[in-house]
């Protein structure tokens, strides 16, 4: 017989179903079916209330319900703990908004990309993630061209705002020196002094660090020559050692491209030197530095005022009978051969007209109108004096500019 007591997992009582038989509770029972009943329950009580096979009991469903619930909580906490940072980054912006407030000052290395410039951004927090910054830049033509350097930003900018920085080569910081050609070493410490704010006296000390600067063995420690004139820029925090090895690396790097050996390196600063300080126009500078190799080659004095001017320190284009009696190894017009040094810091031209000078038979050269530069070649002495004449006369004309 069926038990009605069986009730649903949400313990509702089961309604009789329509058109059913009446249940025999619904009816008074006979004496037999009493007894049959009282025995009925006898026996499920000592079977310690089993139900039949295949019907789980109420208590039973309700385990299953509980257990089902505490592995699906459990799942949602875990997938919580562990999902919640990579929805989270759906969800929440990779950029910051900005403005962005405080400084600091990020650094451009030499041949960075993209994705570089980005990780340095980010780990300074100037931009909330890469990515951001990598968006913004594919969407800026300009972004190819930063240029390396330092750079002063903000701390959490909007990444568009950071990129507008680094896109614009005026946001660099760097000192800027000029150094014409021609002057000495101790003219351009000032120069650079002047433009650094480090004091005259750092870059006198640098000086002397011959290995420090890189200078070729055959300077013999001597840094005159080998201070490369041109426009620089220094970027913050270096110091005068770093600026006067990044001028003497530009001359050394010249020199190697023209296949100078560094042996040879000195000698041919010393005739650039001179070619620099003779020879006002670039197409005259080669046939310079032929008059010097062929006026060695006949073992005859150079004679060159510039030597002479640079042994007692001042500027000019003539001297004295008393300048030239001077006792200096640099006074080349008592003393043959080259100078022990060069006499100034030539430029390229100069540089490229010592390694490779002009074919000719010129063994005098002179000046014949400084105001204009004019420069006149003579393979004779007779040719010579006549442009000498000329020179002189000019100097007749301009009074106190000889």
């Amino acid at each position: 017989m069926k038990d009605h007591l069986e009730t649903s997992i949400f313990g509702d009582e089961e309604e009789p179903r329509a058109g059913a038989a009446p249940s025999p509770a619904s009816r008074p029972l006979t004496r037999r079916e009493a007894r049959e009943a009282e025995l009925a329950a006898l026996r499920q009580s000592r079977r310690g209330g089993r139900r039949s096979k295949g019907k789980p009991s109420v208590l039973r469903r309700l385990a299953v319900i509980v257990l089902a619930l505490a592995v699906v909580g459990g799942g949602v906490a875990i997938a919580y703990t562990y999902l919640r940072p990579v929805v989270a980054e759906f969800l929440e912006s990779n950029d910051y908004p900005g403005p962005g407030s405080g400084t600091v000052r990020i650094t451009v290395e030499q041949g960075a990309g993209g994705s570089a410039i980005a990780r340095v951004l980010a780990d300074e927090d100037v931009v909330k993630s890469t990515k951001a910054f990598i968006e913004a830049a594919k969407n800026e033509p300009r972004s190819a061209g930063i240029q390396p350097g330092v750079y002063e930003m903000q701390k959490q900018m909007k990444a568009t705002d950071a990129l507008a920085v680094l896109v614009d080569p005026a946001n660099r910081i760097v000192t800027r020196a000029v150094v014409p050609e021609g002057k000495w070493a101790k003219e351009i410490y000032p120069i650079l002094s002047e433009a650094t704010g480090i004091p005259v006296a750092e870059y006198e000390r640098a000086a002397k660090d011959a290995e420090a600067l890189g200078l070729p063995a055959s300077a013999k420690g001597n840094v005159e020559g080998y201070l490369f004139p041109a426009s620089y820029e220094f970027e913050p925090d270096t110091t005068a050692a770093d600026h006067l090895a990044r001028m003497v690396a530009e001359t050394t790097k010249r020199l190697e491209a023209l296949g100078v050996a560094p042996e040879q390196m000195e000698r041919t600063m010393v005739v650039a030197s001179l070619v620099e300080a003779e020879a006002r126009f670039e197409a005259d500078r080669p046939k310079v530095a032929r008059v010097v190799e062929n006026r060695l080659a006949e073992d005859m004095p150079l004679q060159f005022d510039s030597t002479v001017n640079y042994a007692i320190g001042k500027h000019g284009i003539t001297t004295t009978d008393k300048d030239r009696a001077s006792d200096s190894p640099y006074n080349t017009y008592r003393v043959k051969g080259l100078p022990p040094g060069p006499i100034g810091n030539p430029g390229e031209s100069a540089i490229k007209a010592a390694a490779q000078p002009a074919d000719g038979p010129w063994l005098y050269f002179v000046t014949v109108d400084p105001a204009k530069g004019t420069t006149k070649f003579a393979v004779t002495f007779e040719e010579h004096q006549a442009n000498v004449a000329e020179f002189q006369a000019w100097c007749q004309a301009n009074k106190g500019k000889c």
